[in-house]
């Protein structure tokens, strides 16, 4: 959730998430932070590189969670949900990343440390995450499907 209200301040956006207002926020901070507007050795440089960068982030980042975006990947994700079985997962802060046999990732944003224990501690995980995780939190496909070797 810290990234989420990171970002959004980032791009100057109040309440919920409109990918117009963020495109043109997008463009308007990419014109600004432009590494070749600074000239070569120029400290400004530096921080435009690095600003740059978050704002290029930061951008792909919420477009993920947009409203729009989640209702354009819905079948897929109601797909992934019901037909593949969970592989792995890691929890840091409130985050929550799930793996499933498919090979798609999703992070899960603000799940607390009491829910996780009881995901663990279930004899049905995956029950128990559709009851209680994979429509309660706020979610984004973070990885693409995992690569043949």
């Amino acid at each position: 959730m810290k990234r989420i209200t990171q970002y959004k301040k980032l791009f100057s956006i109040e309440g919920s998430l409109d990918l117009k207002e963020l495109k043109t926020s997008y463009r308007n901070l990419v014109k600004e932070w432009h590494p070749d507007k600074f000239q070569e050795g120029d400290d400004k440089q530096e921080e435009a590189e690095l600003k740059s960068r978050q704002i290029i982030d930061g951008y792909h980042f919420l477009v993920s969670i947009a409203p729009e975006t989640k209702a354009a990947n819905l079948d897929e994700y109601t797909a992934t949900i019901t037909d593949s079985s969970i592989l792995d997962f890691q929890h840091k802060g409130q985050l929550l990343e799930i793996t499933f046999l498919n090979g798609t990732t999703y992070e899960y944003f603000g799940v607390p440390k009491n829910v996780f224990i009881k995901f663990v501690n279930s004899d049905k995980q995956m029950r128990f995450a559709r009851r209680s995780i994979f429509n309660s939190y706020l979610y984004r496909k973070s990885k693409k499907e995992l690569q043949e070797a």
